[in-house]
């Protein structure tokens, strides 16, 4: 971090009482200062991650449904502070008109990637007990037995055929982002110890953590090379988060969305550190944006990302802008891979 830009980002934050307008002029990054992405890979992405624990962290916005305006969330930083934010967050989705648009989806990560943003995405997957687009609820959001997930990840069933014809719907979409060198931080079967999902809420060897080490594995067939494993769980107060860990050799990144509260308390993050032992930890999901307070005593996280609506809908301007002028935030721009 330079001298030069800490004086600049605390002169912004100073600022923060401008109309939008006035403070984006302001703080705008010149164009020949940003740093844009050439095709890369997986590892030099984790590699990045790993250099910036404990000194930096990747600001991030995640853009929800619809498929069609896979970047108006991320629009929305810009309109607030001036700056886009470090990594963009999609969706491989679940509707039919989203599914649809997938290539949408797939066409802004390109374009996020060579602005110089990171890329993650998700994939709210319909059961493979129904049709392979859905609504979210009785679709994405819905119960099975365990009997029938069983049967999902065990080889040879009517059900484990159904779910890899699904997982094949989606390869082509990924190995374009492999072709273009784009590396992807991909997040299934998120928030694996809650039970709103059909995947979730199984602890054990054959539990949540099965079908995600089965999804890694047919991805690799597939030659998904760009694709960085990151492992996500909810902040539940339960804890034994580590009953849902699919192994090391499955994770590139350990992460946890922070609902249950505004922000991961410290027990969290030293469960999350226990979990990852090494490896890159992060904030998947959260609605508040990080104060100052956690950048700055959490210094371990290597991003952060706020959930679409949540970002206007549970935050001041002020606070945004705070967050991304932090001297510890990277946006666009401001991130250099090795």
């Amino acid at each position: 971090m330079t001298r030069n830009r800490v004086h600049a980002r605390r002169a912004a934050l100073g600022m923060a009482v401008c109309v939008s307008a006035l403070l984006a002029q302001v703080v705008a990054p010149s164009p020949d200062l940003a740093q844009a992405f050439q095709p890369s890979t997986k590892a030099a992405v984790v590699q990045y991650l790993q250099s910036i624990t404990g000194t930096g962290i990747v600001s991030g916005q995640h853009n929800k449904e619809p498929a069609s305006a896979p970047g108006q969330y991320t629009q929305q930083v810009k309109d607030i502070t001036g700056q886009y934010p470090g990594l963009w967050g999609g969706d491989l989705f679940f509707t039919a008109p989203d599914a649809a648009n997938r290539q949408l989806v797939v066409d802004q990560a390109k374009r996020e990637w060579a602005n110089g943003s990171l890329v993650t995405l998700a994939w709210h997957a319909c059961s493979p007990t129904g049709p392979s687009t859905c609504n979210f609820e009785g679709g994405v959001k819905t119960s099975i037995s365990d009997a029938q997930y069983l049967q999902i990840v065990t080889g040879g069933t009517a059900l484990n055929a159904t779910w890899r014809q699904r997982m094949a719907e989606v390869v082509p979409y990924l190995r374009q982002l492999k072709d273009d060198g784009v590396p992807v931080l991909f997040r299934p079967f998120h928030e694996m110890n809650e039970t709103w999902n059909w995947w979730g809420g199984r602890p054990g060897v054959n539990g949540s953590s099965k079908i995600y080490q089965q999804m890694k594995d047919y991805f690799d067939s597939q030659g998904l090379t760009n694709l960085i494993w990151v492992w996500n769980v909810q902040d539940n107060p339960q804890g034994g988060w580590s009953n849902y860990y699919p192994g090391n050799s499955y994770v590139d990144v350990a992460s946890l969305d922070v609902w249950y509260k505004n922000y991961p308390s410290s027990s969290d993050y030293q469960q999350m550190q226990s979990i990852a032992g090494s490896k890159p930890i992060a904030v998947a999901e959260m609605g508040k944006v990080p104060d100052s307070a956690l950048l700055e005593s959490q210094t371990r996280w290597s991003y952060f990302m706020i959930w679409s609506e949540q970002l206007r809908g549970n935050n001041t301007n002020a606070e945004i802008q705070s967050t991304y002028f932090h001297p510890r935030v990277l946006n666009q721009g401001e991130l250099t891979l090795p």
